[in-house]
């Protein structure tokens, strides 16, 4: 078993991924007690609750390999990439824990905007991250990863530096689905018809898989959580009933009782918002509201209603039998949405394994 340390584990998608494989994740942490309660239910009682850096670095176990991502909003493109907040500052928390643990590997997941954003100085924290990496003796190796190119029905493009102790390179792994041949919406979901009305409920399939990914996806279960119809607004249904699938808010009526409906239509740009799927396409990222029409393309692509907690999951690749524990609806949101999809997850922790055993 290769032994390995989590930092900023969320729910556990990264680490979901890499128990696959074979790696035995001694030590987890996260600060949302949300997200930590649910990688407790779902993955193992190693995780601990709290801020990283009110955890003495002494307390974190001998490993082989750690794995983690830095909360992404201080670089998001969508934000307001505050890169001096304290968030933002977390990114050399986790170099400070590699300098400490010295593992023989680790992966380090963001968004795309670490890519391009600049410190107070205007110096670029992609360029300063690598050079402080090789400093403390890690070959660095970065690659912008699409989630669809491995089996995710979604098109989610996040950024993943591997540093491998030492001077050798780490060789990303292949796409293992073309852009002719991605999971779909459709295959992703379309099993899951008949949601439950009222929190807390489960809902019991009523069609038998239609795809092999919903077979893979069921686990053996034979019914599911958090696949409940969130609520809406008089303004949001008026939107599903416009809003053809592909369309956005282009197909919204102009007389509509909207203002950034209005300026959108005039303005153009944010071309996913009040979007409707399309169950022929990977889903666009999934974000951590999508119980709303205005932050992204979150209204199924059949019936009159959003997309459910458990239609989220499927679409990040987690199995029915990974179990939600949160206080708020929105909380469980917020699990999914930051989430690495489990299969993306696997298939960089089965082209490690090779790094990380013929290593001293």
């Amino acid at each position: 078993m290769i032994q390995t340390v989590s930092l900023f584990s969320g729910g556990g998608g990264l680490d979901l991924g890499f128990q696959r494989e074979g790696y035995e994740v001694i030590w987890a942490n996260d600060v949302e007690k949300n997200a930590a309660a649910t990688y407790r239910r779902n993955l193992g009682s190693h995780i601990l609750c709290a801020d990283i850096n009110t955890v003495p670095l002494s307390a974190l176990p001998p490993c082989s390999v750690v794995i983690g991502g830095p909360p992404c909003q201080s670089f998001s493109l969508a934000g307001n990439r505050n890169t001096e907040d304290a968030r933002g500052r977390l990114v050399w928390k986790y170099l400070e824990v590699i300098d400490t643990l010295r593992p023989r590997a680790f992966v380090f997941e963001n968004v795309t905007g670490l890519l391009s954003a600049k410190n107070a100085r205007g110096e670029r924290i992609i360029e300063n991250l690598f050079l402080a990496f090789e400093r403390i003796g890690y070959r660095l190796s970065w690659k912008v990863l699409n989630a669809a190119d491995y089996g995710v029905p979604q098109r989610r493009k996040r950024l993943f530096l591997v540093g491998l102790r030492g001077n050798e390179t780490f060789a990303f792994p292949a796409a293992t689905h073309r852009e002719d041949a991605y999971v779909t919406i459709g295959e992703a979901i379309d099993d899951l018809r008949r949601a439950a009305l009222r929190e807390g409920a489960r809902a019991a399939y009523t069609h038998l898989p239609e795809s092999a990914y919903q077979t893979a996806m069921r686990a053996g279960r034979e019914d599911v959580s958090d696949h409940v119809v969130s609520s809406m607004s008089e303004l949001d249904r008026f939107i599903i009933a416009h809003v053809r699938p592909g369309g956005n808010y282009m197909d919204i009526p102009p007389d509509v009782a909207s203002a950034r409906i209005t300026r959108l239509q005039r303005d153009g740009g944010h071309t996913t918002c009040y979007g409707r799927m399309r169950p022929d396409e990977p889903a666009y990222t999934v974000n951590t509201y999508f119980n709303r029409p205005n932050v992204g393309c979150n209204i199924h692509y059949s019936e009159a209603r959003f997309i459910t907690v458990r239609e989220a999951l499927r679409l990040q690749s987690f199995p029915d039998d990974y179990e939600i524990v949160s206080t708020s609806a929105q909380g469980k949101r917020l699990v999914v949405g930051n989430a690495v999809p489990p299969l993306l997850a696997q298939q960089l922790a089965r082209a490690l394994v090779p790094y990380v055993e013929t290593r001293g």
